[in-house]
């Protein structure tokens, strides 16, 4: 069945072409095609897929029986509009479900995480293909460190004007609307209150992380200085290293198991907690997850795709496409 230009009637329809989309995902040569289920990561501002996850989720997932991951490559690193960002994830849910045969999974950082609940919301054939949601370090409401990336009235990334907080995005503002603050396939939250330099608040129930669920889905909102107080998991945990956090890896391994939410009642969490990262990862992959933020910081900088406006709205927003009675 095709998934371009529209794989089902009320989804968006797409800017980029197919041939483009197409291009921005990596499958790996090991990838079997179904046997086992598919995993999506996609990744955060001004990284491809490949330089956030090279440290972490990719050499975890690795031979696991329960996860079969691909990742996304997407043109500009997702510095170009947030709306283009999310036709990627849009299509690679559709695609990746349709070449496997099964339900796929998302893994996503940081921005990556606005844009699959963008695609999620205007693509709303990408929910039906999709068993659960991993969301790390998420801004769902935007942060207010972007005047600091981005002092007022200089040209920005517009991915990044785009994430400003709450009121001051409209992209934030027209993700948010119409319960875009609540999930709407089954999701799991994991953030840091201490220590996350790039997405704040990031506290509790105020975190940008934070995640509601209006439509009964499943959701779990895991602080990890809550959940594991007073150990090495739940101490120091910057924005890009909760990509190797141990109880990360534990409730997205939860999840992508047992579909829906990953849920702390199911995990050992008095030995998730002591353990310094993911199991299986040392120092090598710790440099590498941390070196994903430096590479960000170093595309912001240069690439071209700015601006001191954010990009408009898309028409779609307004008037979604007709479904025939």
């Amino acid at each position: 069945r095709s998934v371009y230009p529209q794989k089902a009637c009320g989804d968006a329809p797409y800017t980029v072409d197919e041939a483009t989309l197409r291009a921005a995902i990596h499958i790996p040569s090991g990838f079997t095609y179904g046997a086992k289920p598919p995993v999506i990561l996609m990744p955060g501002t001004g990284n491809t897929g490949f330089e956030t996850f090279q440290g972490n989720f990719i050499p975890a997932l690795k031979g696991q029986s329960y996860a079969d991951a691909v990742w996304l490559n997407v043109p500009g690193s997702l510095l170009d509009d947030s709306q283009t960002n999310s036709e990627f994830i849009a299509y690679a849910i559709n695609y990746i479900g349709g070449i496997a045969s099964r339900n796929v999974s998302v893994i996503a950082w940081s921005q990556g995480n606005i844009n699959t609940q963008w695609a999620f919301k205007y693509w709303p054939s990408a929910r039906q293909v999709t068993t659960t949601h991993i969301a790390i370090s998420p801004d769902y409401a935007g942060t207010t460190m972007v005047p600091l990336i981005c002092p007022e009235g200089l040209p920005c990334p517009l991915s990044v004007l785009q994430q400003r907080y709450l009121g001051a995005s409209d992209f934030i503002t027209t993700l948010r609307s119409n319960d875009g603050d609540s999930a709407y396939v089954p999701t799991t939250t994991l953030y840091s209150s201490n220590f996350d330099l790039i997405v704040q608040p990031q506290q509790g129930i105020g975190a940008s992380a934070y995640i509601l669920d209006a439509r009964n889905v499943g959701v779990t909102n895991n602080e990890v200085q809550t959940i594991c107080a007073g150990t090495v998991a739940g101490g120091f945990w910057t924005h890009e290293n909760m990509l190797i956090n141990s109880l990360t890896f534990a409730l997205a391994k939860d999840a992508l198991i047992n579909g829906g939410p990953g849920r702390v009642s199911r995990i050992d969490l008095k030995t998730v907690c002591n353990q310094p990262l993911t199991p299986g990862l040392g120092l090598a992959e710790l440099l590498l997850t941390e070196n994903s933020l430096l590479i960000g910081l170093a595309k912001i900088i240069t690439t071209p795709l700015k601006a001191t406006i954010e990009p408009a709205t898309r028409a779609y927003v307004n008037a979604m496409p007709a479904c025939d009675a």
